[in-house]
């Protein structure tokens, strides 16, 4: 189950684009909810006041949570699931929650210029993004069987 191909840059994004869309969804529920709080009114400093700040926090732990929550229970997150990819160890073992941590704190990283640290896997011998190294983890392709 965790032995596979390394994933290539085209399904990486093609998961990332899955993603965003769930997230969109739990972002939006998040914010109905903290709308609740504030009767209604936007929360921006204006309104909310430093509470605000306790809202953007709760934005970054849905998005993180998300990442966290599915490596840890699968390796898989929904986008992952859809292109047959898979979060594994070095070994090929399933992600514990440092790993998994990591490779969500230099994934951000990686993707953040312009995704030249997941494009890094063209350049890398064993086809490994910049995040995949730091964390000592790896994306693989599952192949129908």
């Amino acid at each position: 189950m965790t032995s596979g191909t390394s994933a290539g840059f085209g399904r990486r994004l093609a998961a990332l684009l899955y993603d965003a869309v769930l997230l969109a969804a739990l972002l939006m529920i998040f914010t109905g909810g903290a709308l609740f709080f504030t009767h209604g009114a936007a929360v921006v400093a204006a309104t909310a006041g430093a509470w605000v700040y306790l809202y953007r926090l709760g934005l970054i732990g849905v998005i993180a949570g998300y990442y966290l929550l599915n490596w840890l229970r699968s390796g898989q997150t929904l986008g992952m699931r859809a292109w047959r990819l898979h979060a594994v160890t070095d070994l090929g073992k399933p992600l514990k929650f440092k790993a998994a941590a990591l490779r969500l704190i230099f994934g951000l990283l990686a993707w953040t210029p312009a995704a030249l640290g997941v494009l890094w896997l063209y350049v890398d011998p064993e086809r490994l993004a910049v995040h995949d190294r730091l964390s000592k983890t790896r994306v693989v392709y599952l192949a129908r069987s």
